[in-house]
This record gives C-alpha cells, sequence and structure tokens, in this order.
C-alpha cells in the first residue's frame, strides 16, 4: 500500500513534496504551522503579531460566520450565538455532556439518546464537526494568505485520550474544510517532536507532557523506541487551566471589594472588565513580583506571593494528575527522561517549579508552549512529505473501509493513512425488535453515503437472540494485515454467535481511481455532509417516535388527556417533518417533543419506582 500525492484542485499525481500543514486545533486556541527552510514556524495574523486563532464561532445577524478574534468579543454580549469549546463536543453524545451543560452559554439539544451532540444556534442545528471545520477553514485562509498559495493537505493533532469517534469526527471536520487530513496524532507526540525527540531513530526514552492550557489540563506518559511512540498512560482533567487561575484572582477581589455582580449587561460588563484585568495579573506576575490596575474607579493590587497562593491548590491538582498518569504506566519519576511543557499556563512560574520538583529535573519550556504542538504537527507532516530522509514511514491504508448502517451511511472503522497493520472495532445493535440476522456490508472509500464507495464483499450474521431492539451487542472488527488482506468478524456478545469473512481492499483499483475517489470526497465534502445530517436525523426521529409511541400507550394511565393530547400533536408534528428534506426542521421538531415529554417520562419513572418500592409491582 502507498500514499497517493495528488493535487486536490486539478486531480493529477503529484511529487510528494507539496506542502502539508501542520494544526493544532484546540479547546481554547487555534494554529497553522508549516516547515520554511527546514525550521518550523506558526503562522500569524495579518498584522504578523499572533499566530493563535481563538477557537470561537459567532453567527452574526447577517448570517455572517464570525471566527477567531473577531468572534470573542460576542461571548458576553451574545453568548447563545457564539459557541467556544466545541472540542468537548467532539465525538460526544447527549448523554456524555448532561452535567456539563450549564457550563455552555449556548444551548446542546438533548434529545436523552446516544446520538451524538447538535448545538442550536436560531433555527439552525450544527454539528461539532461542522463548527471545528469553520475553524479549520480560517487557519486555512490564514495559511494561504501567508504562503500566497492554495493548501490542501495537513497533519491534525488532538489529545492521546481521544477515542475513535473523536479522532473520526476531526478528520470529518478537516474533509469539511476542505483539506485531506493525512494523519491524525497525539498531540503530546507532536510536542516530543518539536524538541527533536523521536527523530533519532536508534535512541529510545520515556517522557512526560505536562500540557496546562485555558480550559483544559491533561499529562501523558509516553514510551518512544526507534521513532514509534507509544502512549502508557494519560490523566488529566477537562475543565482545570488557566481560566481557573483568573478565575481565582477575581473570586479574591471580589470578596476583597465586596463585589457583588448584577444580572444585568453593566454587571456583565464590570465582570468581564475584571476577568480581563485579572488575567493581565497573571501575565504580568510571572515576571514581576506585584501588580496594580484599576477596574471601574476600584483599585485591584496583587502580589506574586498571594498569586502562589490562590493557585497552589489548582497546580496541586494537576501533580496529583501526574502521579496518578505514572501509577497507572507502572513508572516511577526516575524512569522519566524527559518533561515536556505544553500550553500558554505553563509560563506561570509556580507550575514550572511545582512539576520540576516533582520530577526531579528540570523541564523542557524553550519552545513557545503556545505553539509546540502545532510545531511538532509541521515537523510531522514535512516527515509525510518525503522531506525528511531519515526518518522509516510506516505503511497506509491509502482509503478508508467500513460499514454500511441506518440509511445507507459509511461508517468509517479503519481511517484512510491508518498505519498498517491495523485493528479497530465498534459496537452496534439491531434497530428491529426481535431482528435475528444482521447484514455486515463492507466498503472501502472516502463518501459518506455507501453508494458512492466501493463494495469489497458481505456477509449475514445469523442466529442473534430474538431481543427488543437496542438490547443486542454486536462488535464488529476489523483485522487489516501488512498484505492489505482484511478480515472483518461480527459477534453478538450476548450469545457470541459470530461470523467473519477476508477481502483484499486494494485489489482491483488503480492510483489513479484511488486518487479520483479521494478527489470526490473533498469536492462533495458539503453536499455528502449535508445529506448525512438528514439521514441521521431522520434515523434519529424515527427512533423517537416509536419511544415515543410506547410510551404513550405503556403510561396513559398516569397522564392527564392535556399532556396525552400535547404529546401526540408534537409526535405528528415530528413524522410530518421526517418526510421533508429539511434536516433543521426535523431537529427543531425533535427538540420540542423532547423538551416536552423529558418533565413526563420524570414523573412516570418516579412513580413506577415508588411503586416497585412498595411492593405493588416488581
Amino acid at each position: 500500500m502507498a500514499r497517493i500525492p495528488i493535487n486536490l484542485s486539478t486531480g493529477k499525481l503529484e511529487q510528494a513534496s507539496n506542502i502539508i500543514v501542520g494544526i493544532d486545533l484546540g479547546t481554547t486556541n487555534s494554529l497553522v504551522a508549516y516547515l520554511k527552510e527546514g525550521k518550523a514556524r506558526a503562522v500569524s495574523d495579518e498584522a504578523g503579531k499572533n499566530s493563535l486563532v481563538p477557537s470561537i464561532v459567532h453567527f452574526a445577524q447577517d448570517e455572517r460566520v464570525v471566527v477567531g478574534e473577531k468572534a470573542r468579543a460576542f461571548l458576553t454580549t451574545e453568548p447563545q450565538n457564539t459557541i467556544y469549546s466545541v472540542k468537548r463536543l467532539m465525538g460526544k453524545s447527549y448523554k456524555d455532556m448532561e452535567e456539563h451543560q450549564q457550563y455552555f452559554g449556548y444551548k446542546i439539544i438533548d434529545e436523552d439518546t446516544e446520538s451524538l451532540v447538535k448545538v442550536r444556534v436560531k433555527d439552525k442545528f450544527y454539528t461539532p464537526i461542522e463548527l471545528s471545520a469553520m475553524i479549520l477553514k480560517e487557519l486555512k485562509q490564514r495559511i494561504e494568505r501567508d504562503l500566497k498559495a492554495s493548501v490542501s493537505k495537513a497533519v491534525i493533532t488532538v489529545p492521546a485520550y481521544f477515542n475513535d469517534a473523536q479522532r473520526q469526527a476531526t478528520r470529518d471536520a478537516g474533509k469539511l474544510a476542505g483539506l485531506d487530513v493525512l494523519r491524525i496524532i497525539n498531540e503530546p507526540t507532536a510536542a516530543s517532536l518539536a524538541y527533536g525527540i523521536g527523530l533519532d531513530m536508534d535512541a529510545s526514552s520515556t517522557i512526560a507532557v505536562y500540557d496546562l492550557g485555558g480550559g483544559t489540563f491533561d499529562i501523558s506518559i509516553l514510551h518512544i523506541e526507534q521513532g514509534i511512540f507509544e502512549v502508557l498512560s494519560t490523566h488529566g482533567d477537562t475543565f482545570l487551566g488557566g481560566d481557573d487561575f483568573d478565575k481565582a484572582i477575581v473570586d479574591y477581589w471580589m470578596e476583597e471589594h465586596g463585589f457583588n455582580f448584577e444580572e444585568n449587561e453593566q454587571g456583565k460588563r464590570f465582570q468581564q472588565a475584571l476577568r480581563l484585568a485579572a488575567e493581565q495579573a497573571k501575565k504580568t506576575l510571572s515576571t514581576r513580583d506585584d501588580f496594580q490596575t484599576t477596574v471601574a474607579a476600584y483599585t485591584c493590587k496583587l502580589t506574586k506571593e498571594q498569586f502562589n497562593a490562590l493557585i497552589q491548590p489548582l497546580v496541586e491538582r494537576t501533580l496529583q494528575s501526574c502521579k496518578q498518569a505514572l501509577k497507572d504506566a507502572k513508572l516511577t519519576v526516575d524512569d522519566i527522561d524527559n518533561v515536556v511543557m505544553v500550553g500558554g499556563s505553563t509560563r506561570v512560574p509556580l507550575v514550572k517549579e511545582s512539576v520540576a520538583a516533582l520530577f526531579g529535573k528540570p523541564v523542557f519550556d524553550e519552545v513557545n508552549p503556545d505553539e509546540v504542538v502545532a510545531l511538532g504537527a509541521a515537523i510531522q507532516a514535512d516527515v509525510l512529505a518525503g522531506n525528511n530522509k531519515d526518518i522509516l514511514l510506516l505503511d497506509v491504508t491509502p482509503l478508508s473501509l467500513g460499514i454500511e448502517t441506518m440509511g445507507g451511511l459509511m461508517d468509517v472503522i479503519i481511517p484512510r493513512n491508518s498505519k498498517v497493520p491495523s485493528k479497530a472495532g465498534r459496537q452496534y445493535t439491531t434497530s428491529v425488535d426481535g431482528q435475528t440476522r444482521l447484514k455486515v456490508a463492507v466498503f472501502q472509500g472516502e463518501r459518506d453515503l455507501v453508494k458512492d464507495n466501493r463494495k469489497l464483499g458481505e456477509f449475514i450474521l445469523e442466529g442473534i437472540p430474538p431481543m427488543p431492539a437496542g438490547l443486542p451487542k454486536i462488535e464488529i472488527q476489523f483485522i487489516l494485515d501488512a498484505d492489505g488482506i482484511l478480515q472483518v468478524k461480527a459477534k453478538e456478545l450476548r450469545s457470541g454467535v459470530e461470523q467473519s469473512i477476508k477481502v483484499r481492499s486494494t485489489y482491483g483499483i488503480s492510483e489513479e481511481e484511488m486518487a479520483k475517489m479521494l478527489i470526490d470526497s473533498i469536492q462533495n465534502a458539503k453536499q455528502d455532509m449535508e445529506v448525512r445530517s438528514l439521514l441521521e436525523a431522520r434515523n434519529e426521529a424515527n427512533n423517537i417516535l416509536l419511544s415515543a409511541d410506547k410510551f404513550l400507550t405503556q403510561n396513559a394511565a398516569l397522564l392527564s388527556e392535556e399532556e396525552i393530547t400535547k404529546t401526540k400533536e408534537l409526535t405528528n408534528l415530528l413524522r410530518i417533518a421526517t418526510e421533508e428534506t429539511d434536516k433543521d426542521s426535523i431537529n427543531a421538531a425533535m427538540d420540542n417533543l423532547n423538551e416536552f415529554t423529558n418533565p413526563l417520562a420524570h414523573r412516570v419513572m418516579d412513580v413506577n419506582i415508588k411503586e416497585a418500592l412498595s411492593g405493588k409491582k416488581v
């Protein structure tokens, strides 16, 4: 199997020396980098001052989409139309985010299902993939301005703990932004590459990557042997970062002055001004011993000693995570060769001192901690471009491999450019009550609908015990060997019933055909995403309609006449919406039905539990 270097706009095969960029798609900030004259550099804004693009998307009143620094101003004035921290939503379901809903100023729709989360802005619904694609487009435009040339290929970084769904969501976002994502690499791996760790094929080392950003913290322990990075353990806190340092300062000043924010426009502006002053204090106290400013006629002071005391408990939480990561990796601090610092919040002296003290060695912090991940991604991109001849590239699968799911959708199990040999699996279930057979159809390609991809084979998993829809657990495993032979296994986990098939994934397809399939996927990404979104909305709606009908049948005695009538009315509106082709109308109808029936479902559940506990019902 070989990589296929192509020009996505012309469709012609090219030499692999064309520029491939490295992208750090971050929770708080994102940036793009590339190799220039052998040195990795992050691309700055038009003024040449700032390489960071805030990961914020604002939907303006005139339907314009504003991304980055210009969108930041709307966080307080129009929070419902301004999306931030979208990375936290990638590959997540509504249930995953339920307890964090209050963290977001915008609306995440709750359908009480395992479906992937969606964000409601006015009357439109967006997936985290679409929102992330908007940030990636901004980065793409930034580097194209800098290079004065089009860019179509990228390496994108993700946290080491991202699962398959989150990694696939990141790939899809890249495709939607017009990028061929050649590789998804772990952020700690990228940070290591930026320091030259892992570039020497003969060296072997174990390193800790301490990553403290604006909103998240994670620690990863990596073992590097012959240029191969193995993640031994990862730990962290997705709600701990530099923003919490700022909040600690704000809370201190509020208590000192007896501030109490009014829930009005003036109160919001004062709160924002105080937060900005706290951020400035944090930065100043990294190089000086005291800070003083005036906010709305109030003098706000802070010394370095006071600041350290305020953030000490937060820093200690990160150290506890480091100890847990070492424990999970079955290592001690003596086994760690290097400690790499990532994220803007690692500039705080107390953080550096505490981490160095814990590991008993100086930390690596010479590279700009905001840029280190993107710079490492650019180095990896340069390797993929074939410019670094000293590094061995493992073979990769040239096209994605997956199966057909409801509505004729392609569900990717082994993504394009995965290292070979490779093994991946995913769990599925039945969609009909009493279903005893399941067709597993295997496809190769980059399009969202299987009809646009290449069928490799199919088989029937028979003998599934008859159960209600959603209860069987069927694991599909793809095992791709070094010769390109793909083995697909399907197993119903409750009964042990299994079946398998072997196919040759690249048989009978030329490099030109592969190139055409890839070009088609990029050129049709927006249209494919719209079709996928519509089909997914319909599938979701049909599941909710079945649940709603069952709910009314089983619990009619516990509901009032008005509640039954209203539920039927909303159910009927959803049924009508599913026959149309507007996915936003379907999502809105689902949202309205769920908003009305969720309190009813909780009430019914409480009644059933009380009855069961009183011995009336088992």
